[in-house]
């Protein structure tokens, strides 16, 4: 009974996207440590070694690209080997307001957020890479139900996130292959909250019923549950994450 642990990763190949950093490289790193093969993926070369050379264990991959395009995407697709599971995590953030929205600020980030992890989830699935049993999870965000000034064209990226994997569930529950998002608050990375002052959040962090931002390892260790065969029965779910902001 000593070994017992239901959320074991161990002989579970697992693609993470938007590896190089923040929640990405968290979850490549603890699913590494929980006993699966990871292939890694992210743009920047250098940042991604350093991922790559934070696993324990043997057999991972580390493949660069750019998944706002579509040749990068099918080299993923083709370099990837048979998944149990699979980590839609590569994004970016974007602040604008309304009345400033441009076409190329839709272009860009609907393409990284939005179409990216479609088209990979297609690729992979009409390549019959995802196994029977497996799990795909997608980072969304309580963005997605929470609307801030300036957040409106991150937010619809998000929510797009967090219905496409609701389908998901639907038209591949069939064949054994759940769908779940993770939909984190603010968490100290990059992404989440860049180069700002931390006084500039005094207000907001007093808006989460802990009192802080999440770290990067805590919504990966959500990310690895949905990924565990302690999730078997889970599918269509979005789980938040969030320190309790929902409930202000």
């Amino acid at each position: 009974m000593t070994n017992y642990n239901p959320f074991t990763l161990e002989g579970k190949t697992i693609l993470v996207t938007g590896a190089s950093s923040g929640i990405g490289r968290a979850t490549a790193v603890e699913c590494a440590k929980l006993g699966s093969r990871v292939v890694i993926s992210g743009r920047n070369k250098e940042r991604l070694a350093e991922t790559f050379s934070q696993l324990e264990g043997e057999g991972h991959l580390q493949i660069v690209a750019d998944l706002s395009k579509q040749e990068d995407i099918d080299n993923l697709v083709a370099q990837t080997p048979a998944l149990n599971g699979l980590v839609n995590n590569a994004g970016q953030n974007s602040l604008v307001t309304v009345n400033y929205i441009e076409r190329t600020d839709l272009d860009t980030i609907y393409q990284t957020n939005v179409f990216a992890p479609i088209l990979l989830t297609k690729g992979l699935l009409k390549k019959r890479k995802i196994l029977k049993g497996g799990s795909i999870v997608f980072t969304s965000s309580i963005a997605s139900s929470l609307s801030t000034p300036g957040s409106c064209l991150y937010a619809s990226t998000k929510a797009s996130v967090s219905s496409f994997m609701r389908s998901c569930a639907v038209e591949l529950g069939g064949r054994g292959i759940r769908s779940n998002a993770v939909l984190p608050g603010t968490i100290e990375t990059s992404l989440g909250i860049g180069n700002v002052p931390d006084e500039l959040f005094a207000k907001d962090k007093d808006l989460y019923a802990l009192k802080r931002y999440g770290k990067p390892e805590e919504v990966a260790y959500a990310i690895i549950y949905l990924l565990s065969d302690a999730a078997a029965w889970v599918t269509g779910t979005s789980l938040v994450i969030d320190g309790g902001r929902l409930l202000k």
